[in-house]
């Protein structure tokens, strides 16, 4: 899991909606990212999630009431909030917000956010009819404007058997959410970067198409850990099955043509660009505009050349990171492309163990040092490590640019 949870003291406030039923997975991922989570649930909430699973997961104490017993120099609800890191409100029912909006503090959850000076992320979730009304309109506008984060609600499938807006962020949102916040003050701060993930597809005829095995994850890793230590990160994407990062700017693209596009117009304010995706060498020279029928003759497909993104980037200045998914020879051939495409950084992989794969084992070239070899790792622990060495070279104001 990312460093960015790693220690953190988080606050969990539970209040009274079915949607509480998210809340325990969203509490075991904090826990698993190495975060320390203290709950607090209002009276209400205990009718929909039980405190007991919340103390079983955290192996932490539940406040449900404001007068809870106190040991040693702890202040129940006002050390809870004073010691956080972030605290996070879901799910935030209209009454819920009413209360942190208007300061009214008359359960565990709005005491606590009262006495707690961290960032605060509300998650609403209601029936459609109480999230359109003025008032709760009003008190969601009152909580931006001071800085509280709100994430959600969506358009969904209710409690209530209706479909409309209200339905509260899932697990994965609010985690993205959680790093994001925690992550904007980080030594990327003010850094504009951009990742390219995926791959691509070269249409052979309108149903078919040319394309590899990547899967995008090691790409989206890398999005999300310089989201995570505060960069503003856009992510140009070939197609995968993959859910676009909390506070990621993702453009999707299918082709070579297209995602070269993209990068030009995307790096032209960019510091660091991080060329991850697997994209295709090769495209069929004319692609056919009908279905090509099966016939018992042999099919030739004629094929020319695609872009090659990274050696068309010439920006002095700008960090450039490429990536060389080898299957033989693999230390040669990426000194060799790290030297023809003036890279800066050149991440190298074996292409038969690594595309698709959940790890990663990779080598880190820089020009005139040897290779830094990382053990295999879980990909957003390798995407990291990526980001440490890239950090040097910001720091150092490395940045050829030059292709």
């Amino acid at each position: 899991m990312p460093r960015i949870l790693r220690d953190k003291r988080i606050v969990v406030g539970v209040t009274g909606g079915i949607a509480a039923y998210k809340v325990p997975e969203l509490v075991r991922r904090l826990l698993q990212g190495g975060a320390v989570v203290d709950v607090v649930m209002t009276p209400a909430a205990t009718d929909f999630v039980g405190p007991l699973t919340f103390q079983a997961l955290t192996r932490r104490p539940v406040q449900v009431s404001t007068v809870g017993v106190w040991q040693g120099e702890q202040a129940g609800h006002v050390t809870l909030g004073a010691l956080a890191d972030l605290m996070v409100v879901a799910p935030a029912t209209a009454d819920a917000l009413a209360k942190l909006a208007h300061g009214i503090a008359d359960d565990a959850v709005t005491l606590t956010a009262l006495a707690c000076p961290a960032p605060l992320i509300v998650a609403p979730a209601m029936d459609h009819h109480m999230y359109r009304h003025p008032a709760t309109q009003a008190n969601l506008e009152l909580l931006r404007s001071r800085g509280v984060t709100i994430v959600g609600p969506h358009h969904g499938s209710l409690a209530s058997g209706m479909i409309g807006e209200g339905r509260m962020a899932e697990p994965d949102e609010l985690l993205g959410a959680v790093r994001q916040v925690l992550g904007r003050d980080g030594p990327l701060r003010r850094r504009r970067v951009v990742v390219t993930a995926g791959p691509t597809r070269e249409p052979i005829d309108p149903v078919r198409f040319l394309s590899n095995y990547s899967s995008g994850k090691m790409g989206y890793a890398l999005a999300e850990v310089a989201r995570d230590r505060g960069a503003t990160t856009m992510l140009v994407s070939g197609p995968t099955c993959l859910s676009a990062p909390y506070g990621v700017q993702r453009i999707e693209v299918e082709t070579a043509a297209e995602m070269a596009r993209a990068v030009q117009e995307m790096t032209a304010s960019a510091d660091v660009l991080v060329m991850c995706a697997a994209v295709a060498d090769f495209r069929p020279r004319s692609p056919a505009s009908e279905k090509i029928k099966k016939r018992e003759a042999s099919l030739v497909l004629e094929l020319e050349p695609t872009e090659d993104i990274l050696a068309s980037i010439h920006r002095p200045g700008l960090v450039k990171v490429g990536f060389a998914a080898e299957t033989e020879r693999l230390l040669e051939h990426a000194r060799e492309k790290l030297e023809r495409k003036g890279l800066d950084l050149l991440v190298l992989n074996d292409a038969r163990r690594t595309m698709g794969a959940d790890t990663a084992q990779v080598f880190l070239l820089r020009p005139g040092k040897p290779p830094e070899v990382l053990p295999e790792l879980p990909k957003d622990e390798v995407a990291e490590r990526i980001w440490d060495a890239i950090q040097l070279l910001l720091e150092a104001g490395t940045g050829t640019g030059i292709g």
